[in-house]
Order: structure tokens, then sequence, then C-alpha cells
């Protein structure tokens, strides 16, 4: 009696099922992200945006709309206590040696407490203080982080919760 041979998927195949699976998984993924930050802006402003001009921790004077009008604006909304930002701010960190990055920092202490923690995580972006939330309001922001890409004046893109440096860095180029 001869022995059976037994037959073993290719490995071309079975890369092929993976590659497939895992495309499926990150369409599945981004059709989420995608829902879940149309339903967290809501209430932010689409078109024209709110009137920002003032100084950030280290008294330089910031116009959002007049910056805008040069290059795209990133607007990052965080706080000092919100976990997600942890993950986003060193994201954020690295677009603003390239591109123009306004950060404003939501209920997270007065200016020498911003002014210690951006020192003690070396983080370089520009930083408001919105010690009582009255700009996070205005713009709408129930969420952080929350961040807006505003070109020409108007929000081109707005996205909620974590996101990646590549993300962000293609939400910059195509504003």
């Amino acid at each position: 009696m001869k022995p059976q041979k037994i037959k073993h998927k290719k490995p071309v195949r079975k890369a092929k099922y993976w590659l497939k699976e895992g495309l499926k998984f990150i369409v599945i993924i981004t059709l989420f992200s995608l829902a879940v930050d149309y339903w967290r802006s809501q209430d932010m402003p689409k078109q024209a945006i709110p009137p920002l001009v003032t100084t950030t921790i280290k008294g330089d004077w910031v116009d959002i709309e007049k910056m805008s009008h040069e290059a795209p604006v990133l607007l990052y909304f965080w706080a000092t206590w919100c976990p997600v930002c942890e993950f986003v701010s060193p994201s954020v960190d690295w677009l603003s040696s390239d591109h123009q990055v306004v950060s404003i920092a939501i209920t997270s202490g007065e200016d020498e407490r911003l002014n210690q923690f951006m020192k003690h995580k070396e983080y370089n972006f520009s930083v408001i203080n919105d010690d009582k939330g009255a700009i996070s309001q205005q713009w709408g922001v129930t969420a952080t982080p929350s961040i807006f890409i505003v070109k020409n004046g108007e929000v081109s893109s707005i996205t909620t919760g974590a996101t990646t440096p590549m993300g962000l860095w293609l939400r910059l180029l195509f504003a």
C-alpha cells in the first residue's frame, strides 16, 4: 500500500488569504474611524472658522485665520490630563518642525504649569492656554484630542481621538 501524500496549502495561497483579510480589516477600521469622526464633529465649525487672535503661553501673537492664508494650519485641541493625547502629541510635535501648528490646551492649569509640562515632554509646538474652556466651546470641541486643519480661513478637515503621524501629514498635504 502506498502512503498517501498530505496536501498542504501553498504558501502563496496562504499569503494571499492573509493579505486579503488584512485589507478588509483596514477598510473596516477606516470606515469606522470616519463614521466616529463625522459623529463627533457635528457641532464643530465646517466652513468659516471662529475668530482666534490671542497670545501663546510664551507671549507670541497668533492669528489662525491670517496664518491659514499663508499655509494650512494644524489646530490641535488637547489637555495635559488626556490619556489619548499622550500618544498624539509626539506626532503633532514632529509635524511642528515643518508645518504651522498651534495647540489649544484645554483646562490644563496656569501658563507656568503648561510651560513646565511642555519642557518636561520636550514639545516645541505653540500652546494657547484655554484654562476656562471658552475657546474649545466656541469651536464646538467636546472630545480630546480634536484636530482641525484650517486653510484660507476655513476648516478643511476635522479628526478626533487617536491618529497617526502619517494621517496628520496627509491631512495637511491634501488641505
